[in-house]
């Protein structure tokens, strides 16, 4: 009996440690592009006596020893947007997209496909290297830059990395599946953002452009796969809150306006005014933004300001594509509620525009379910559902509210359920049976001992037995941190 025990759990044992032999690839070469990053930014900022230059080339040397360790080489490939660690494509993330696309962008500019690390270089060797890297010969052709770099090395008397130059490109749209395409689609607006942000934060005129062909990426993803696109929306990270926030404001909105009917240039006005909705906060004091604990009188007055501050903020873009006009009337209006009991106060009557009320339930929606520096224990998405619909004085269009509750379900992605047979599970996506909003598509996180599964496995919560009745039904829902979730780490 215990042999023919132990023959039946070869396969699932097998199948639990490659998992986690996969998930242990990800970590060592995220953690390697990571370290990367951050040694080539303290090369650039400071000495190489500096304490941080230090503490960042051990972490780097700590990085590759735990590389080569386990795989007994280590080579830093780019093809198109992504970056390999041996053959280990690094998953984009937000706590690692600035990473990925900086290192992306260095090998890029020398000529570079691949750096193959030659044993554990020096100290010496790593700094000449990261500096050269962030001082690439632009004065020759891209084609002729590797053999320039490789020069300087030369000279430097450095041959602890050899080189390649770019090979055949990935071809992304054959060799991606949906979550991917998704991911990579959340990242670059992500970087769009921060670069908008940033831009109107220091007086400088962001690209709307860019902008644009973010938003159009995000509405083609919605037309195509949207569960996908929203569940990565659980990405609620307390460290840069505007930008993902900004994010996730732009995908549901755009997904609520699909479900509202609107035509594919309509979702892409939409997209831009939602992507765009806090560029006021860009001209409110960070410290304001990030301070802990609740606001004074005062203190609230300048973080309202930032409606029009935003509308002053896009009237300052460049006049190539026109005035974003129903972005400006977006970022004035979107905090307003409907009897304009909000902010700004108004001076006349008015109703608020379309885009704006849409763009006011995903903003309520994501900021009331994110953690923040005065907000330690957000709401759940079920809850937050609840009052959107129930308490009229938050101000949202009870017709917008409805049609949200129709794109999420009464249980919205991220949401953790338990089932009424005991196991515990995350809320995937909206059943695709609209009549059914209480019995999304359920990913399984334990069984009924309240074991985590290592491989979850998504459930329709339609399902029925032979009698007719319901395997599996939500009784109630739980809170990630009861039982150590992470929800963003089953979408990321």
């Amino acid at each position: 009996m215990t042999a023919r025990a132990d023959v039946a759990n070869v396969p699932e044992a097998a199948r639990v440690q490659a998992v986690r032999g996969e998930a242990d690839d990800q970590r060592r070469a995220r953690g390697l592009v990571v370290a990367l990053h951050g040694a080539l930014r303290a090369v650039r900022l400071y000495p190489i006596e500096n304490a941080a230059v230090q503490k960042a080339l051990a972490e780097l040397d700590a990085a590759l020893g735990r590389v080569v360790a386990d795989e007994q080489e280590c080579e830093v490939r780019r093809a198109g947007d992504f970056v390999f660690v041996n053959e280990t494509r690094v998953r984009l993330g937000l706590d690692n997209y600035a990473a990925v696309v900086y290192v992306i962008g260095l090998l890029q500019e020398a000529g570079i496909g691949t750096v193959r690390v030659i044993g554990r270089p020096e100290t010496r060797a790593w700094v000449v290297l990261l500096a050269f890297l962030q001082a690439p010969p632009l004065e020759y052709p891209e084609d002729e830059r590797l053999d320039q770099l490789e020069q300087r090395l030369r000279t430097a008397g450095v041959d602890a990395f050899a080189f390649e130059a770019p090979g055949g490109e990935f071809d992304s749209t054959e060799e991606l599946d949906a979550k991917e395409r998704a991911r990579q689609t959340y990242v670059r607006s992500l970087d769009v953002t921060r670069e908008v942000m940033t831009a109107a934060r220091l007086g400088r005129s962001p690209s709307l452009k860019r902008v644009k062909r973010a938003v159009q990426a995000v509405v083609d993803a919605i037309l195509t796969d949207a569960a996908s696109l929203i569940g990565l929306t659980t990405l609620r990270e307390f460290d840069d809150y505007t930008f993902v926030h900004s994010v996730n404001v732009c995908i549901l909105s755009v997904a609520l306006g699909r479900r509202l009917g609107l035509t594919k240039p309509q979702l892409l006005e939409l997209g831009v005014s939602a992507l765009l909705h806090d560029i006021g906060k860009s001209r409110v004091p960070t410290e304001l933004l990030n301070k802990p604990g609740s606001l004074d009188a005062e203190e609230r007055l300048v973080i309202q300001e930032h409606t029009w501050r935003g509308v002053l903020a896009l009237f300052a873009l460049p006049l190539g594509s026109g005035r974003p006009w129903r972005a400006m009337t977006s970022a004035l209006e979107h905090h307003m509620r409907m009897d304009l009991s909000g902010y700004p106060k108004v001076v006349r009557p008015r109703r608020m525009s379309l885009l704006s009320r849409i763009i006011a339930v995903a903003d309520g929606f994501d900021a009331a379910t994110t953690t923040r520096v005065y907000q330690d224990s957000p709401w759940s998405p079920a809850d937050v559902l609840l009052g959107m619909r129930d308490n009229a004085r938050l101000g949202f269009d009870p017709v917008i509210v409805k049609a949200f509750i129709n794109l999420t379900g009464i249980y919205p992605v991220g949401t953790v359920v338990v089932l009424d047979s005991f196991e515990l599970g995350l809320v995937h996506a909206a059943n695709p049976v609209e009549s059914e909003l209480s019995r999304p598509i359920v990913r399984l996180l334990s069984d009924a001992q309240g074991n985590l599964l290592a491989d979850p496995p998504l459930v329709d919560l339609l399902a029925r037995d032979d009698s007719g009745h319901y395997l599996r039904t939500i009784i109630r829902t739980d809170n990630p941190d009861r039982w150590g979730i992470r929800v963003s780490d089953y979408f990321a």
